[in-house]
Formats: C-alpha cells, structure tokens, sequence
C-alpha cells in the first residue's frame, strides 16, 4: 500500500489535514479546514488542492469532500469557481452571512418588533458613541453627502429605504470596528425597522432624513450624548417603547464619571 500524499494548500508541500474516520465524515473534514483558516494556515485567497488530491489526503471519497466543500461554502468561507482555473477559494467571510446566521436565528425564535426596535437601540448607541470618538472628516463628509442624497431623493418623490440603510452602513464604518460592521448588515433584514417605517405613512421618510442629519451633526461636534439622544429618538419614533426601554436609554445618558476608588494605594 502507498503512502498518501501530505495534506497541502495548492502550491504547499505541508502536512495540515489528517485523515477522518468518523460516522459524518465530510463534517469533521469542514471542520479541519475551517481551523486551518481560521488559525492563519491557509489565507484568504488561497486554492485548495482538488477534491482528488484532498480525498487520498482524508482517507476518504470524492462525494465526501465535495459535501464538506459544499458546508464551507455555505459558511462562507470558500468560494468554488469552475472552469481551467476553478477550484475552491478560501474567502473572508461578510457581513452578509452573519446577517443571514442572525435573520434565521430571529425568525426561528419569533423575534417580536419590540425586540428589533431594542436590539437595534444597544447597537446602534454604541455604534454612534464609538463614530463619535473614531469617525474621520471623510466620514462624516460622506454620512452628510448621504443625508443631501436622500433630501434629492426626497424633493424628486423616489426616495427608498435602501437611503436609509445606506446612512446607517456608512455611520457603522465610521465606527471603525470590522465587528460592528458585520452586525449593520443585519439591519437590511432581520433588525430592518420599515415595517414600523410603513405604518407611519408619507412623512416616515422626511422625517428620517432629517433626523440622519441631526445625528451627523451631532458627530461633526464630537457630542457623544447628543448623537445618542438624537439616535433613540429616531429608533423610537412611532414606537410605543419608551417606557420599556428607559432604563437602558437612563444608563446611556447618565454622565461617564469615574468614581474614586475605595482601593488604598499599595
């Protein structure tokens, strides 16, 4: 019997993946590979070798590895191209999927509207707080942009939700936290409040708007409190959850004092 061939990225002469012998083979084989990327041993633009290659590497048949490339790509974390130069990719995951991961989540649990209007409330004070302390004059510059797109959009009567979700996209990249980036895109399904929006009727859009520019020019002052305050205020609007959630809004208002320390000094 011949020796298998070592486990390599395309192109890598390097032992990385281990043959499997378990029931649900082509999970352990995802779950290998996803290590491997997730640790730094195969990077982002990176081919894997072909299935025939990684089948003699696991120990096991072709269907088998197509099915764990399959769950990979799913995760998105590969991306399998055809043709000469196909093969599977390994990919930087987006913020598409961790939306879709949490828009399943929410519909499997029946997610109440209340519950978006909140958990888009701790999102989005720290997203606006984080702007205000991180966000450059391009930023800003390009949020303000967005509001003056909207007002066109607006006097033309072809104003559409996607203005919106747009502004709320550019404040999260003026946060400059990949993480909280990824979250925002949930807000085009899952934590999307135009339901709500709907019921409000012709003037839901202006007064979006307007309230978007608020919020910028709360950033443009560098005004924690107040870009916050404008940001409830807009989340809020044709709700009926403030008392629900004045508690939360109270902490995010109170003043950020250090209190002194019972500690002695040593």
């Amino acid at each position: 019997m011949t020796a298998s061939r070592p486990a390599r990225v395309d192109g890598v002469s390097e032992s990385i993946f281990a043959p499997v012998s378990v029931a649900r083979a082509s999970s352990a084989i995802a779950e290998q590979i996803r290590t491997a990327i997730l640790t730094g041993r195969i990077k982002a633009g990176d081919r894997l070798s072909p299935e025939r290659e990684l089948a003699e590497q696991f120990g096991v048949s072709r269907v088998t590895v197509r099915d764990a490339l399959r769950s990979l790509e799913a995760m998105g974390l590969i991306q399998v191209k055809v043709g000469a130069r196909g093969g599977a990719f390994v990919t930087a995951p987006t913020g598409s999927k961790v939306a879709q991961t949490m828009s399943d989540m929410m519909v499997m649990s029946a997610t109440t509207p209340e519950d978006i209007v909140e958990a888009r409330l701790i999102v989005e004070l720290g997203t606006v707080t984080l702007a205000c302390a991180r966000a450059t004059d391009e930023d800003i510059a390009q949020l303000r942009a967005l509001c003056e797109r909207g007002r066109d959009a607006l006097a033309a009567g072809n104003y559409s939700r996607e203005l919106s979700w747009d502004f709320h996209a550019r404040l999260a990249q003026g946060a400059h936290n990949g993480a909280v980036g990824g979250l925002t895109q949930s807000f085009r399904s899952s934590l999307s409040m135009h339901p709500l929006r709907v019921r409000e009727g012709s003037r839901a859009h202006a007064l979006t708007v307007d309230e978007h520019m608020r919020i910028v020019e709360a950033l443009e002052r560098r005004d924690g409190g107040a870009a916050r305050r404008e940001m409830a205020d807009h989340l809020l609007r044709g709700t009926t959850l403030e008392e629900r959630s004045a508690a939360l809004l109270e902490w995010w208002r109170a003043r950020d004092v250090r209190q002194p320390s019972s500690r002695r000094a040593k």
